[in-house]
């Protein structure tokens, strides 16, 4: 062999073996990359506790709220069939002032209804405030029927409360049901 041969078999060797080390070299990087530093696995492990804690407050405080909003609306079904109760109060007082020597019965039936009364209100019970002359809302009021309306500034508005409405808490469980003006 000549020495340029044995020149391009050195320079072909030294080609293989700078491609070699160069493909040695990107392995080596891809696999430094693959791993990734312990700083980027302390940031991962952060990064997944701060999301656990965050999910893990937002379920506290929703069922918190659920928890709240169950004790307030606990006795709903209850109060809904005491309603009837006193709606029939309501009617015998009423019944009973028109007859003057029924005094004695009268302050009875009241004294009774107030305590009944009172007892509700301090489990939440409150009147939905209703008068002839309000503006009709379809979220607050039942409309049961309309009427021609006796003049012109009644249209659109109650004219009758036919049934008192009730909230427990800030619920509505019966709404007041109306006599619309047309």
């Amino acid at each position: 062999m000549s020495k340029k041969d044995n020149i391009k078999e050195e320079e072909l060797i030294n080609e293989q073996e700078t491609a070699q080390v160069e493909e040695n070299q990107e392995v080596e990087a891809e696999v430094v990359k693959e791993e990734p530093t312990a700083e980027e696995l302390i940031q991962t492990e952060k990064d997944k506790f701060l999301r656990l804690f965050a999910e893990f407050e937002n379920y506290k405080k929703r069922t918190s709220r659920e928890r709240i909003e169950l004790f307030k609306t606990a006795g709903q079904e209850l109060m809904t069939s005491l309603l009837p109760i006193i709606d029939d109060f309501e009617r015998a007082l009423t019944h009973i002032e028109e007859d003057k020597e029924a005094e004695e019965l009268r302050k009875g039936v009241l004294l009774i209804y107030q305590k009944f009364y009172n007892t509700l209100e301090l489990k939440g019970l409150s009147k939905v405030e209703t008068k002839a002359g309000d503006t009709f809302d379809a979220e607050i009021h039942e409309a049961i029927t309309q009427i021609p309306a006796p003049s012109e500034d009644l249209k659109g508005k109650v004219i009758d409360c036919v049934e008192k409405g009730y909230k427990l808490g800030d619920k509505i469980i019966r709404y007041p049901k109306v006599v619309i003006g047309q």
